[in-house]
């Protein structure tokens, strides 16, 4: 049994050192949409976003250099999620909070409902703006496939989360954004506001 139990140790040990450090956070709050989302970010900035635990077909993106530096930092600063991060003040159920950090052959993680700790308020914003992005992604996809009138209202709502700098990985949307500017059985006036979109992520002047 206890050579099982180091042979296990000694695999899970190999794969963080192979994958690299990575935080992973999950929320789950039941009657809310989603009632589930985790979010997997690498050391290299490859993500996955899932809605889904069983979820086999994820949506996968990179961030940037930057923001990804940022996150990690943030991570550091609570200790890796090695120390208690709940309030001691009594709040309305604001669904269960999950961080998670794997690397140098070790996992720890830490669960809240609320916290006062600026350094997690301020993770979990990095957090919610990136599921929001995804959502937001989720959108564009399913109106480009199935409802080519509602093109238009999913350019604008990425228009408005980029303008107030909620969007992330913003390069993400660029191919759903080509198609629609290149597809005339979409509207005129979505394909104009999708090839301008695209080319302002691009930073062409």
């Amino acid at each position: 049994m206890r050579r099982c139990v180091a042979i296990a140790l000694t695999v899970a040990a190999t794969m963080f050192a192979q994958s690299g450090p990575r935080i992973v956070y999950s929320k789950s709050f039941p009657g809310s949409s989603p009632a589930f989302m985790e979010i997997t970010i690498d050391k290299s900035g490859a993500c996955v976003y899932k809605e889904d635990p069983k979820d086999e077909n994820p949506l996968e993106f990179r961030l940037s250099e930057a923001d990804t530096s940022q996150i990690f930092a943030a991570a550091e600063k609570l200790d890796r999620f090695s120390r208690p991060l709940e309030s001691k003040v009594k709040v309305a159920n604001m669904g269960m909070k999950t961080y998670r950090y794997e690397g140098d052959g070790a996992a720890t993680e830490v669960k809240y409902n609320y916290s006062e700790d600026a350094d997690a308020k301020g993770l979990q914003e990095w957090f919610e703006r990136i599921a929001e992005t995804e959502r937001e992604r989720i959108e564009i996809e399913r109106t480009v496939r199935f409802d080519k009138l509602g093109v238009q209202n999913a350019i604008l709502q990425i228009e408005i989360s980029r303008s107030q700098k909620k969007l992330v990985a913003e390069e993400q949307f660029l191919p759903f954004l080509d198609r629609i500017a290149k597809n005339e059985s979409f509207l005129h006036m979505a394909r104009e506001r999708a090839a301008a979109l695209a080319d302002s992520i691009r930073g062409v002047k």
